[in-house]
């Protein structure tokens, strides 16, 4: 089992059931799919037997040969990783398919994905293959990277219905605002904390206002100044990946109860190294929450209040949504509500959902169950 109870696929994605009603409204013989493809991870959740299925996987790509018939084989996700780290692609580092290798690394990976769980079209032993689809996009000015995931969502075998796409800071505000899709019917503020950039959003009614996105504040750059920190806290003795540095924060970091904690790495000349990091990881990640916050305070809401001063104070007086897999990071939200509040000099509210990383996978399956019915 996965630490969040999640039970490990053959293919080494995760996959969790949950009860949930609101599968059972959708029309007879439609599957709902939400979908999140992400830059580093990707949620597959969809409607079976009247459970919710939720697939969280890493969005990568391994191939290789068959020793034994030469056949071209492929894995994804957590065991292409594993198996593979020398070939492993990760195909939307910059969040979006920029590219035809891209388009076509990630089409494979996403058809894997679907086949996988049963939802292809030729499926005869999974869910419906009828399903009505909705995924998740960035907010960020670039068309032909949109374009490409288009092309990758919708011409995946994830069934015969039409497919739609919706925002995904909206997408990962309906599980944390209520348990239908009352965000729908809001005035509201978003603030998306992933690991490619940061992207904020006023919503009115569905509406999205003011799109703001910075590249200057992302996981990715946390990830980068972790491994610095781990050089610097161990006088150079110690360096680590990105990979082990985005490991460390996502198992470590907490803004409530950090510990030190200890790891041991192999001497190139033999024998191991233990070493105990104390400030190399909340040390980046206090940075990174100063640096949202001005983003925010200072780019976006004052862009939205120059723009849509009604919305603006609609949205202030509701609480601000924070999603994306930062959000994850035990104690963020009431941090980052105390610095917004200082830094705008008024009292504003923060919330997110209980898992922000299934967030907007979980919106946009809600989505396509309103869609199918």
């Amino acid at each position: 089992m996965g630490a969040d109870g999640a039970s490990a696929d053959a293919d080494g994605s995760e996959t969790e059931a949950t009860a949930d009603t609101a599968g059972t409204r959708s029309e007879p013989g439609r599957t709902p799919v939400g979908v999140k493809l992400g830059s580093t991870r990707t949620v597959l959740q969809y409607v079976c037997e009247g459970s919710v299925e939720t697939v969280r996987t890493l969005t990568c790509l391994a191939k290789y040969e068959d020793a034994l018939t030469g056949e071209k084989r492929v894995l994804f996700g957590e065991q292409a990783a594993q198996k593979y780290p020398d070939r492993v692609r990760y195909m939307l580092r910059s969040g979006l398919p920029e590219d035809d290798e891209s388009v076509d690394l990630a089409a494979t990976f996403f058809e894997e994905v679907v086949t996988a769980e049963g939802l292809d079209a030729d499926s005869t032993d999974g869910p419906d293959a009828d399903s009505a689809v909705v995924y998740a996009i960035p907010t960020i000015d670039n068309e032909p990277g949109l374009r490409n995931l288009e092309r990758v969502i919708e011409n995946s075998p994830v069934g015969d219905a039409p497919v739609r796409s919706f925002p995904e800071s909206l997408c990962g505000s309906i599980p944390a605002i209520g348990d239908d899709l009352e965000a729908i019917e809001q005035v509201f503020a978003a603030v998306n904390m992933g690991s490619t950039n940061l992207e904020a959003s006023a919503y009115r009614h569905g509406e999205q206002l003011s799109p703001f996105v910075s590249g200057a504040v992302t996981g990715n750059e946390v990830d980068r100044n972790i491994a610095n920190a781990v050089e610097e806290e161990t006088q150079g003795r110690v360096n680590i990946d990105l990979t082990t540095a985005r490991e460390y924060k996502e198992d470590h970091a907490d803004f409530e109860e950090f510990e030190p904690f200890t790891d041991v790495i192999q001497q190139p000349g033999g024998g191991a190294h233990e070493f105990t990091i104390e400030r190399s990881v909340m040390e980046p990640l206090d940075d990174y929450i100063d640096d949202a916050v001005d983003e925010v305070a200072n780019n976006f809401l004052a862009q939205l209040a120059n723009d849509h001063m009604k919305p603006y104070q609609l949205a202030l007086s509701k609480p601000i949504v924070l999603t994306g897999g930062m959000a994850c990071i035990p104690g963020i939200v009431d941090v980052f509500e105390e610095r917004l509040s200082a830094a705008l000099d008024r009292d504003v509210e923060c919330i997110a959902a209980d898992r922000p990383d299934l967030a907007p996978a979980e919106g946009a399956r809600r989505i396509a169950e309103r869609l199918s019915e």
